[in-house]
């Protein structure tokens, strides 16, 4: 029988830190650390696998799992020297969750279990009064909220009454008889709402493990897991463990902390922590934490030993920790490592810092940036910030938990935040304080705002994973949900921003602005420049770009490009209305084949000249990669009413025809499937005159820049091409009046001609192809579309979205490529191809080119390049460093394992 249960025992422990599939990543590293002989609290946990069981069982637990949970308890029991269900000396539990990627505040956590109206006397007698009713009425809340389906607001309304009658601030300065009251009103709420709180201390546990495996399927989790491309996971863990208690008083606490700041990435411990207090009381930003190089004079013997077992984790794990700790009476707990979620800008320099420690190696500090870190770098910042700051602008400062700048509308809950973004607008989500349920509208919004919480709390951590500016803690703002109004003081004024209207957020600063501030691109520099010195000595595939302007090429270029994978020539054309009406003046005289065709064609190759020669000058020598006229004909018309209307009257009058000829043969070129039409290489075939234009201004335009001393390396793409008679027709005219420039202007410009694959039967055939191409490039956008039989605006607006929710496709296949179908076919044409010509070039074009998945499939497969959008070039080119490297380790992992 496969093994369900896994216990952790200081010194002993039945897991490691590499069983994280297994265990889920908290349970790994429980194992781990107990291992290694640190003070966690002994614990069980319930694997991975018994999550898939419980949801084949209809959301039950499987059959035997509770024999098996007593049977690990006993020996926590005698470990403890405690007994769970003990009126006399009570064992408590933490029932965790902990899949194998971390989901932080996802999913649920029950506390304090073990208690009743007998065994909390008992706890008193040990602890007093006091504690045990605080640990008794917090079992109650959380009990009822996540295990019962209690709304919490129930009992956050017994507690706030309370402490309004008491005349006090915070929970702590309740008394023990004002406990005992609470616990009665908590009671009283059960009650109400029809249910029943389990006196049995096993059925609590049974109820609490149950609710944590079913917040696997919550909606949040599954938001949060869709917004961060988190699939194929088994489920969570179940991390059961034997309580310690930070709500002892003075000498007891509570905290959260990471070894270097998250947010600059300072070699310096960074966090916070609460005096009596429990750890939800931390993360929940319910009161404002101290700190964490306070405890040193707080607690001074628990913070050095804090600090010894963070060094030793870090060197352990070899990596940044975020650690959550408690303090019982003195002595110090450690109840979880993992690797702490960080901003861009401190990930960079987190890595290049362990590299000159001598801790890690250059290439495992490639694989410590992740794609997304780079993307928050390249977002914008401020462009001037003083200038706010003698406006008088800002209206608060609170903790700076996030870096970076946004501006946006104030809304106020998590659902305007996503409402709003679903129109087009930009906003900033305002709140109190942020919970797990808000996860759908804070990835909404550019920035996040709370009135309370610290550096550590659930807003603070979620927008440092996201990259999201972030500033907790503003404690002077009046921020009235309902009225939907944020109130400061600026210079003795009373400031009311009102919901939509724009404030900016500075999260480097800890600054809230009134109104919208100047924003100013990133620059590639410092630790950043250093790291990609360290990627691009790693990587073996090229990195393109999709450019179509030389404005966009020198972006590119900036951004280490190096050269054009993909100019989309039908983009030039909408660049302005005086080339749009050439286009349809074109159109229209080709299909009445009037003398003026040849007319429209030379300006539109004027045009077209003009726009080469500016995109060869600024790749400089560079590759650049020219797809030929792709779109149907019609997409240049306008569809219908007056617009075509006075189109076809204008075209008459210039092409000396009629305006019901003009509409007719114009109304003629729609298709009922413009996608699988007369587009791509089939429209240069049945209008040759088209192809002999734009090959004409390509080779006049390089010939012109070559004349002028600059270097020109075109490469010509034929595309959706599917027989080898299609390409050898298409490539001949090219070739032709390739020859045609030369000898006119007596320079020979070195080019090639290619062809996109696009179209599965195309790759099928792509030997034959490869005699007349020099080189392919994957256009897996439209590849995916004839591979699924789907359109993409269809699919993505239709079922897409459903079949990835429900687990159909693992991913949207237009973000992420289909490896089993598409990429198979991009497989055999690579293989086919190269057969035919061995060093035929193999690219990528698509959307998937900045896909950081994609990228290691075609690292994998042999592809010399990817071509991606010019601000998305810097995540490519690290996206290709971490395939290769991967690539390395797996292959002498190989090599190893053969040896022994």
């Amino acid at each position: 029988m496969t093994r369900r249960i896994y216990t952790f025992i200081a010194g002993k422990s039945d897991g490691n830190k590499k069983m994280k599939e297994l265990l889920g990543g908290k349970g790994a590293n429980l194992c781990e650390m107990a291992r290694h002989g640190l003070n966690v609290p002994p614990g069980l946990t319930i694997t991975t696998e018994v999550c898939q069981e419980f949801y084949k069982c209809g959301s039950n637990l499987p059959a035997g799992l509770m024999d098996e949970v007593k049977e690990a308890v006993r020996l926590i029991e005698d470990n403890m020297g405690k007994t769970f269900g003990s009126p006399v000396n009570p064992l408590l539990f933490s029932v965790r969750s902990g899949a194998a990627i971390s989901m932080p505040g996802m999913m649920d956590t029950v506390l304090n279990l073990g208690l009743n109206d007998e065994i909390v006397v008992g706890l008193a007698k040990l602890y007093g009064d006091r504690f045990a009713y605080d640990c008794y009425r917090r079992l109650l809340q959380m009990f009822g909220d996540v295990v019962l389906g209690i709304p919490n607001d129930d009992f956050e309304h017994c507690l706030t009454g309370l402490k309004s009658v008491r005349g006090v601030q915070f929970d702590v300065q309740l008394t023990a008889e004002d406990l005992k009251g609470l616990v009665a009103q908590y009671k009283e709420v059960y009650k109400a709402r029809g249910k029943v709180f389990p006196e049995d201390p096993l059925q609590q546990l049974q109820y609490a493990i149950n609710a944590v495996f079913d917040s696997w399927q919550s909606e949040r989790a599954k938001v949060y897991r869709s917004v961060n491309q988190i699939v194929g996971l088994k489920g969570t863990a179940v991390n059961v463990q034997a309580m310690v208690f930070g709500n002892m008083g003075s000498t007891s606490g509570t905290g959260v902390c990471f070894t270097r700041n998250p947010s600059t990435g300072e070699r310096k411990l960074y966090g916070e922590y609460l005096i009596n207090a429990q750890g939800e009381d931390v993360v929940a930003g319910l009161r404002t934490p101290e700190p964490i190089d306070r405890l040193a004079q707080t607690l001074p013997q628990a913070f050095q030993q804090l600090v010894d077992n963070c060094n030793l984790l870090e060197k352990h794990y070899k990596d940044m920790q975020d650690i959550e700790f408690t303090v019982q009476e003195g002595r110090l707990y450690m109840l979880q490592c993992r690797g702490g979620k960080r901003t861009g800008a401190a990930a960079v320099k987190i890595a290049v810092d362990m590299v000159g420690e001598k801790l890690v190696t250059e290439d495992r500090a490639v694989l410590m940036v992740e794609p997304g870190h780079l993307d928050q770098l390249l977002h914008p910042m401020f462009e001037d910030e003083a200038s706010y700051r003698t406006a008088k602008a800002v209206l608060t400062k609170g903790l700076a938990a996030s870096p970076g700048a946004a501006i946006g509308r104030l809304v106020f809950s998590a659902d305007e935040a996503e409402a709003w973004h679903h129109k087009g607008e930009r906003v900033i989500l305002c709140r109190v304080e942020t919970s797990p349920e808000d996860v759908g509208g804070m990835h909404a919004a550019e920035g996040i705002i709370t009135q309370r919480g610290g550096m550590t709390s659930h807003a603070a951590v979620v927008a440092r994973g996201w990259g999201k500016p972030c500033v907790c803690g503003c404690e002077s703002l009046m921020i009235d949900t309902k009225k939907k109004t944020l109130t400061a003081e600026v210079d003795g004024k009373s400031v009311t921003l009102k919901e939509g209207d724009w404030v900016s957020v500075n999260g480097t600063t800890g600054e809230i602005i009134n109104g919208q501030q100047k924003l100013k691109d990133p620059e590639i520099s410092g630790n950043l420049a250093t790291l990609m010195t360290w990627v691009d000595h790693s990587r073996r595939l090229k990195i393109m770009t999709n450019a179509d302007t030389p404005e966009d090429a020198l972006v590119a270029r900036q951004n280490g490009a190096q050269g054009i994978g993909l100019c989309r020539t039908e983009h030039m054309f909408f660049s302005s209305q005086q080339r749009i009406t050439a286009v349809r003046r074109m159109i229209a005289a080709t299909e009445l084949n009037s003398p003026a065709k040849m007319e429209a064609l030379d300006e539109l190759q004027g045009y077209q000249r003009e726009d080469f020669e500016g995109i060869f000058k600024a790749m400089d020598g560079l590759p650049v990669t020219i797809r030929m006229l792709d779109p149907p004909l019609h997409e240049f018309l306008p569809h219908e009413g007056p617009a075509l209307q006075s189109l076809c009257k204008q075209l008459a009058k210039e092409l000396h025809s009629s305006e019901r000829i003009v509409r007719t043969r114009l109304e003629a070129l729609h298709e009922a499937n413009p996608m699988m039409g007369l587009r791509g290489c089939r429209l240069g075939i049945v209008h040759p005159e088209i192809t002999e234009m734009q090959a004409a201004a390509i080779f006049e335009a390089a010939t012109n820049v070559v004349k002028a001393g600059g270097k020109v390396h075109p490469h010509i793409m034929v595309p959706l091409v599917g027989i080898v008679d299609e390409l050898e027709s298409q490539a001949q005219l090219i070739r032709a009046v390739a020859q045609k420039v030369a000898h006119k202007s007596g320079v020979v410009v070195p080019y090639k001609v290619g062809t996109m694959i696009e179209v599965p039967r195309g790759a099928l055939m792509a030997g034959q192809l490869a005699t007349q191409a020099e080189f392919f490039s994957f256009g897996t956008n439209d590849l995916t579309q004839m591979t699924f039989g789907i359109s993409r605006d269809d699919a993505q607006a239709k079922f897409l979205t459903f079949y990835t929710k429900h687990g159909l496709l693992p991913s949207d296949p237009f973000e992420t490529l289909d490896q089993t179908g598409v990429g198979e076919l991009v497989k055999i044409a690579a293989e086919r191809g190269r057969a035919t010509r061995p060093n035929l070039e193999l690219g990528i074009c698509g959307e998937h080119g900045g896909d950081p998945q994609s990228i290691e499939f075609f690292n994998k497969v042999g592809l010399d390049y990817v071509s991606c959008s010019p601000l998305r070039v810097p995540i490519a080119r690290l996206a290709a460093a971490q395939a290769a490297i991967k690539a390395k380790v797996a292959a002498a992992a190989a090599v190893a394992a053969a040896k022994a």
